[in-house]
């Protein structure tokens, strides 16, 4: 009997044992899944993250100053001569586009300043020389007639972002002069009040649209630079204390806003 009760209690140790093996081999596959499935997670996240940050999906809002463009954005800035490409319809018929210049061989200086009359008060801009490319449309477009008798359509009045948007004919934020351009002078651009800037809809789509920063602002540095207000900011800064038509911080101003002409010297 006792030989019989050593064995039974060898027995019960073995069978224990095997069942202890079987619970860790079966906790170690199961543990081989997770990690699998985990690690298969993080490659899908790495990947989807990495395409959206290509794409830009991940920007956020920051492209507060957009203006509308059916044109493709271009990889990067094109170096010599300006080049303005289709895109899209212009806002006014059988405007063309600018004259071609080369910034680095010009025989004529660009203008070096402009006048904005707006609801028949004068804005005076000094035309930045960084942005050769701008100002030679800019340049065209007035005297084109483009900007005359059109709105500033878009007033915003947050802490982060103070600017009055103008440069459209159409008076909706979508118009443009069928033609863009690429961005300049933005490298460590920063946008105070008195900057006079491009609106963009994303990379190199320059086009009509500018805005004028009336106080501080933060933007990072995606909007070409192209001049500052040396006289007649107290325009702005009227209109904006008027505020929007729909009590927000951004929409039309709540008094109309013309912008009468603009031009260049």
């Amino acid at each position: 009997m006792a030989q019989s009760a050593k064995q039974r209690r060898r027995e019960l140790a073995r069978k224990h044992l095997e069942r202890q093996e079987v619970r860790r081999a079966a906790e170690a596959a199961r543990r081989r899944r997770i990690g699998l499935v985990v690690g298969a997670v993080i490659v899908v996240v790495a990947l989807v993250m990495g395409t959206l940050l290509v794409s830009g999906a991940l920007g956020g809002d920051d492209d507060p100053v957009a203006a509308g463009s059916e044109g493709s954005p271009s990889a990067e800035a094109p170096a010599g001569p300006c080049a303005y490409t289709a895109s899209g319809e212009s806002a006014v018929p059988d405007l063309g586009t600018p004259p071609a210049v080369d910034p680095a061989a010009l025989t004529t200086p660009l203008p070096t300043t402009a006048t904005l009359t707006i609801n028949g008060a004068p804005v005076t801009v000094a035309l930045d020389a960084g942005a050769p490319c701008t100002v030679n449309s800019l340049t065209f477009l007035a005297a084109a007639g483009y900007y005359n008798a059109t709105t500033c359509h878009r007033l915003t009045t947050s802490d982060s972002l103070k600017v009055l948007q103008c440069g459209d004919p159409t008076g909706t934020g979508s118009g443009g002069p069928g033609y863009q351009y690429a961005n300049e002078n933005t490298d460590g651009a920063t946008y105070p009040a008195g900057t006079v800037a491009m609106a963009n809809g994303g990379p190199d789509t320059n086009g009509s649209q500018f805005f004028l920063v009336y106080g501080d602002s933060q933007l990072p540095p995606d909007y070409t630079v192209f001049g500052q207000i040396t006289t007649g900011l107290d325009v702005i800064t009227g209109i904006a204390d008027a505020g929007t038509d729909n009590g927000s911080d951004d929409g039309a101003p709540i008094t109309p806003v013309t912008l009468d002409s603009v031009t260049t010297a």
